[in-house]
């Protein structure tokens, strides 16, 4: 598969067109800036130290996992995240605010995708009726926006992201006008990533979509680098307890040696029933002719406020290579239970 590359000028211009077809006033928009896969579920605790009030949000999971492609280990160790806010407002209104998130992995734990150690991110923000400006580690915020829903569990759906990365540092912003929310953060390398998210009831029935174009670097299996350029699109569908979601993308990446072009489809299902929260997820991509495959399956079971076990199967496939550049080089298979307290 080989599509021409559009200018990376004219796709994020249109972004920003499609981002401001609202006139309404906006407002100022939640972000989170913890990019992990384990994601906050419940309220935050909350207290009031004169004019600030401290938000606090935390997850434990003690984790087994058994991974086939490393001579069939089975580990356990420990992972879990911490976010930590501080915000007030001033007599003009406008609200300040100071978050940090920090996430740990003890070094025996083996499924995909999950740092080892310890590693934070901290943002600061301006908001008022005119959206909120933010700086700090922003790097995953228009992703957060614009992603598809995650897995139920310990389901982890590898390759659904660009390949390309911003740098950890940079500037954004985000508002809400009407039922659209816009989202954009540079990064200090000049790479721009930019968002737009509508999402809207209808009777039963809720529909969300989102566009997403962003620039960024992408250093390859064999530590190639490349300039990528991602444009994708994402459209959810909400009846009842259950949850449809497709993602379609494509990628340009480029190099002073070969080239590639990437394209994916991903698409999921979940459903809530009683106490128990199911998934399935699905992958299938191609860079320049090479195969691209991934499926999560997970499993949720409540057992009490903040308190859940959790399961997943997740496997991954991409060994891509153009021109002897061995592009990407993952053969993973694993098996992920559980226990899970969210505070």
């Amino acid at each position: 598969m080989t599509i021409s590359q559009p200018g990376r000028l004219p796709v994020l211009a249109a972004t920003m067109v499609t981002s401001m077809i609202v006139a309404t006033p906006a407002a100022a928009q939640d972000f989170s800036i913890n990019y992990e896969r384990l994601s906050f579920m419940e309220e935050p605790m909350a207290t009031e130290i004169g004019d600030v009030t401290l938000l606090l949000s935390g997850i434990l999971d003690t984790m087994v996992t058994y991974d086939e492609s490393a001579e069939h280990d089975i580990d356990t160790g420990l992972v879990g995240n911490l976010q930590i806010s501080a915000l007030t407002q001033l007599p003009n209104r406008w609200r300040i605010k100071l978050d940090y998130s920090g996430h740990y992995a003890s070094d025996d734990l083996s499924p995909m995708d999950l740092d080892e150690g310890y590693t934070d991110n901290v943002a600061f923000s301006i908001g008022g009726a005119w959206g909120s400006v933010l700086a700090g580690n922003l790097s995953g915020v228009v992703r957060e926006q614009t992603r598809r829903q995650r897995g139920a569990g310990n389901a982890f759906l590898a390759f659904d992201n660009a390949l390309g990365e911003l740098g950890d540092w940079g500037g954004g912003y985000v508002g809400r006008f009407g039922p659209w929310v816009v989202s954009g953060v540079v990064d200090g390398e000049g790479h721009v990533d930019l968002g737009t998210m509508v999402q809207r009831p209808f009777g039963a029935k809720d529909y969300r979509l989102t566009f997403r174009a962003t620039t960024g670097d992408y250093i390859a299996a064999d530590s190639s680098s490349f300039d990528t350029t991602y444009v994708g699109l994402v459209s959810e569908f909400i009846y009842g307890s259950s949850l449809f979601d497709l993602g379609v993308a494509c990628e340009w990446l480029e190099s002073e040696g070969p080239d590639a072009d990437r394209c994916y489809v991903s698409l999921g299902a979940s459903t809530k029933a009683g106490i128990m929260t199911l998934s399935i997820e699905g992958h299938l991509g191609r860079i320049s002719g090479n195969d691209e495959v991934s499926i999560a399956l997970g499993a949720q079971y409540d057992i009490a406020r903040g308190l859940s076990a959790n399961f997943g199967v997740n496997h991954a496939h991409s060994k891509a290579t153009v021109d002897d550049v061995q592009l990407t080089d993952t053969d993973e298979t694993s098996a992920i239970l559980s226990l899970r307290y969210s505070f």
